[in-house]
């Protein structure tokens, strides 16, 4: 498949799959900042064109488990008529703060980190039939552990 990708900043890099085989592209921080709210807002100097009938998924990297950050929204949705810049908004954790106070800045991402990954997936369209009834099944109405795991 191929996208169309605009990069709006001279040091953007464009999305790799790190390696054979994998499904997330990395996504590279061009600038940090911090909302109003306190969330670290990580640009990434990049405008996509999705197809229609896909969607962008963006994911915190597994290296995220050495950072004191949270991805605000857990999956970022980016739809195929988005066509603004590609940011990710982290929550810091601010118990793991607390604790490690003198080693903040090293919790976080900077300019140059790899930030998240996108993957870009095919989705159906939806329609919906209200029914009366639904067909049984083996978990029925369980949720919230139901399968005693």
């Amino acid at each position: 498949m191929i996208v169309k990708i605009k990069k709006l900043s001279e040091i953007a890099v464009t999305p790799a799959y790190g390696k054979t085989g994998d499904a997330g592209m990395d996504l590279t921080c061009t600038s940090v900042e911090l909302d109003a709210n306190g969330n670290y807002v990580y640009r990434t100097g990049l405008a996509i064109e999705i197809p229609e009938g896909f969607v962008g998924l963006l994911f915190p990297r597994s290296s995220n488990a050495n950072k004191s950050l949270m991805l605000t929204n857990s999956v970022g949705v980016v739809d195929s008529g988005y066509r603004g810049e590609i940011m990710f908004k982290y929550k810091p954790n601010y118990q793991f703060f607390l604790t490690e106070v003198d080693k903040r800045h090293d919790k976080i991402y900077n300019v140059g980190d790899r930030v998240g990954q996108l993957i870009i997936m095919p989705y159906p369209e939806v329609v919906w039939s209200v029914v009366d009834e639904l067909l049984e099944s083996d978990r029925g109405d369980g949720g919230f552990g139901s399968t005693g795991v």
